[in-house]
C-alpha cells in the first residue's frame, strides 16, 4: 500500500497513455486517500470519471470536502474538450462536482442513474440517504454494455449494482482498464448498507467481474489492481466467510448486530464499526430472505436467530 506521501492531492498523474488521475483533498476512514478522479484521453476529447466532491469539509465529514477540486480537474482538462462528465455512482463524495464541471464547459452528465430511495426500510438508525447526493441530475444514463467513444478511446458501462443500486464500473476497451468506482478497491472491502446496498447483488457483480479479462483495476480509492481476478476471487471468498461467522454465532444464540461487529471485526477502527454493521445487516437480509435465519422483532434491539 502506498505511502500518503505518495499521493498527491490536486496534481494530474499519468497512470498510462490514456488515463490521468486528480485525487480529491478528502481523505477519510471511508475514502482512504480521497476520491480519485480518472481523466480519460490524451488528444482532443477528455472524459472525466467519478469527478468528486464539492463540500468544504466540516468536522466529521471529510469524505465531502472538495476545495479546490473542481478548479484542479479544469487545469488538468486544459485546451481539451471536456465530452462527458461520467459517474460510476451517486454517493456525496463521487458525483457532486458534476454539477459545477458542467456549469464550467458544458459537458454532458453521463453514466449511473438517479436514484430515490425509500427510507422507510433503512432499519437499524440512519437515514438510507444520507450518503448520497441528492441533486445528481444524468443527461444520459448508460444501460449494462452501452459504449461512449472519443478520440482514440472508447468507455463500455458495465453494470455492477450492489454497493449502490446504480452502481456502474467503466471499461476502456483500448487498455483492458477497468474503473471500479466503489465496488471493487485493493485497501478495503466494500460497504454495502440496506435498503439500497444489497448483498445478493453485490455478489452476482463481483462474479461478473470475475468471469471477464480486465487487465487492471483503477477504483475510486486506493491503489490500482494489478491481479483483478486473483483480488476478485479473494473478496468472493471474503463474503462467504462472514457468512459463515454470522450463522456460526446465530447457531450459539440469539445475537443484536452490534454483538456480531464486536466478534466478527476484532480490532476494528471504531469509526467504522457502523459501516461494518451496515454490511453485516446485508448478509442477514440475504440470509433471511434464503429462509435461513429470521429476526426477532419483539425484542428491544433487533435479535436475530438462526432457523432449525
Amino acid at each position: 500500500m502506498p505511502n500518503q506521501s505518495e499521493w498527491h492531492t490536486g496534481l494530474a498523474v499519468e497512470l498510462e497513455p490514456l488515463v490521468r488521475r486528480v485525487l480529491a483533498p478528502n481523505p477519510s476512514p471511508y475514502t482512504f486517500n480521497g476520491t480519485q478522479t480518472y481523466l480519460i484521453g490524451n488528444k482532443r476529447d477528455v472524459v472525466v470519471i467519478d469527478p468528486g466532491p464539492t463540500g468544504t469539509g466540516p468536522a466529521g465529514h471529510a469524505d465531502t470536502n472538495g476545495d479546490g477540486h473542481v478548479e484542479a480537474i479544469l487545469k488538468a482538462i486544459g485546451d481539451q474538450r471536456l465530452v462527458a462528465i461520467m459517474c460510476t455512482h451517486t454517493h456525496r463524495d463521487h458525483s457532486p462536482a458534476a454539477r459545477p464541471l458542467q456549469a464550467a464547459t458544458g459537458a454532458p452528465i453521463i453514466g449511473c442513474a438517479m436514484l430515490t430511495i425509500d427510507d422507510s426500510g433503512a432499519g437499524i438508525g440512519v437515514r438510507a440517504d444520507a450518503e448520497f447526493d441528492p441533486h445528481y441530475l444524468p443527461d444520459r444514463v448508460l444501460n449494462d454494455g452501452e459504449k461512449l467513444t472519443g478520440d482514440g478511446w472508447t468507455l463500455e458501462a458495465v453494470s455492477t449494482p450492489g454497493h449502490t443500486s446504480n452502481h456502474l464500473c467503466f471499461a476502456l476497451l483500448e487498455s483492458g482498464a477497468l474503473f471500479t468506482g466503489d465496488h471493487v478497491m485493493g485497501w478495503s472491502t466494500t460497504v454495502v448498507s440496506p435498503p439500497d446496498g444489497d448483498m445478493n447483488a453485490y455478489m452476482n457483480s463481483l462474479q461478473k467481474l470475475q468471469a471477464r479479462h480486465d487487465q487492471i483495476y483503477y477504483p475510486a480509492h486506493g491503489p490500482a489492481v494489478t491481479k483483478p481476478q486473483q483480488l476478485v476471487r479473494g473478496m468472493i471468498g471474503h463474503r462467504r466467510q462472514r457468512e459463515a461467522q454470522i450463522l456460526r454465532l446465530l447457531g450459539e444464540t440469539s445475537c443484536t448486530i452490534p454483538q456480531m461487529v464486536a466478534q466478527m471485526y476484532k480490532g476494528l477502527d471504531p469509526r467504522l464499526a457502523g459501516a461494518a454493521g451496515r454490511s453485516v445487516l446485508a448478509h442477514l437480509i440475504d440470509l433471511e430472505t434464503q429462509g435461513r435465519i429470521a429476526r426477532e422483532l419483539e425484542a428491544p434491539e433487533h435479535q436475530w436467530t438462526l432457523i432449525a
